[in-house]
């Protein structure tokens, strides 16, 4: 989601809060501009990095809540400004969406500092779990968890970051009574200023202890929770993305690498890891046999969208599955987008078909 300026520059050479409960815009699948394959789902305000789940009937979408801001931008993403979140949900795909107003706001987490970035929710025994990234009083991303009675919220945070968590894009997959935290993202996301999960004094900069060029890529990170959902049961644990020859993927292969929005889902007994290569603008996807790895890469999931950044997630719904993401339709600006869904096809052999968002 965030990325040095020159990346930016080149790239875009190639290439105010709701009430509760208001309609925002319908979620028409087929009725869409010719230049893009899907429509916003959102036009009230600027929404990014959808985090999509099935509760209680309904599909309820977290994403991130952008806005026009005056700080400057850096190679950090620190105009990547957002201050709250907004919760939506519809009853089926192409259907009303509706805006449940604000669920969380930055002054209400006493730890954080600024940044509110990409979130995920998860459900568990009646109580909904929002965890999100924000930057501490020290200006480094920490995860946190807030929690609330209603998929919509509001929610309720905790006074404290979880510990053990770093870095950002936290992304939960639930599997029986097992809840697992994924997490982590590269240059603005500071995850290369860690050493075996260690902040190595001194890096600062987006490229601070990125590997070379010839060695194995940073990888996204995962964690059982514990009962309580607010904590980790477990030390996080490295996810191991490898090519097909079994090697793991190298941090100069940047259409393979991990970068951040890491996602899991599972489909037919198959694990799925799927996630943004950043500065080459695909998210692609790598399988495994079990939530902790190694996973394979397989390939991609969606071409680049207008705009920079990516940051999706993949949900089934009534036994179809969609895919979440964001582009800069509305806005054509980077720091200012708007989510849309598609469907997905998982294919015979277990692959997935690659979607175009645009025609």
């Amino acid at each position: 989601m965030k990325f040095p300026i020159r990346f930016l520059v080149a790239s875009m050479l190639a290439a105010g809060c709701s009430q509760p409960q208001k309609s925002i815009v319908a979620g028409d699948l087929e009725s869409v501009p010719s230049k893009f394959t899907h429509s916003p789902l959102v036009k009230g305000l600027y929404t990014a990095d959808p985090s999509a789940h099935a509760f209680e009937g309904n599909i309820y979408i977290y994403p991130s809540h952008d806005i026009e801001t005056e700080v400057e931008e850096d190679e950090m993403g620190s105009h990547f400004d957002m201050k709250d979140y907004h919760v939506f949900s519809m009853e089926e795909p192409g259907g009303e969406v509706t805006d449940h107003g604000i669920a969380l706001k930055l002054e209400d987490v006493p730890w954080a500092s600024r940044q509110l970035w990409a979130p995920d929710a998860a459900e568990k025994d009646g109580k909904y779990y929002l965890y999100f990234p924000a930057k501490d009083k020290a200006d480094i991303f920490k995860i946190g968890v807030a929690v609330s009675d209603r998929p919509e919220g509001p929610f309720t945070a905790e006074p404290e970051p979880i510990p053990g968590t770093f870095s950002m894009d936290p992304a939960v997959f639930p599997e029986g009574e097992d809840y697992f935290l994924l997490f982590g993202g590269i240059w603005g996301g500071q995850l290369q200023w860690y050493d075996d999960q260690e902040l190595v004094e001194g890096r600062k900069g987006p490229t601070d202890g990125i590997p070379a060029d010839e060695e194995k890529a940073l990888m996204p990170y995962i964690a059982k929770l514990d009962g309580s959902m607010k904590a980790l049961a477990e030390k996080p644990r490295e996810l191991l993305i490898l090519d097909q020859s079994g090697d793991p993927i190298k941090a100069g292969d940047h259409a393979r690498r991990f970068f951040e929005a890491a996602w899991m889902h599972k489909f037919d007994g198959k694990y799925y890891l799927s996630y943004s290569t950043g500065d080459t603008h695909f998210i692609v996807y790598a399988t495994g046999d079990n939530p902790y790895g190694p996973f394979t890469y397989q390939g991609k999931v969606l071409e680049p969208v207008e705009g920079w950044t990516n940051h999706h997630s993949i949900v089934e719904f009534e036994g179809k599955w969609y895919l979440f993401y964001h582009d800069t339709e509305l806005s054509g600006k980077t720091p200012l987008r708007n989510i849309k869904m598609a469907e997905l096809t998982h294919m015979p052999d277990g692959t997935i078909r690659t979607i175009n968002p645009m025609n």
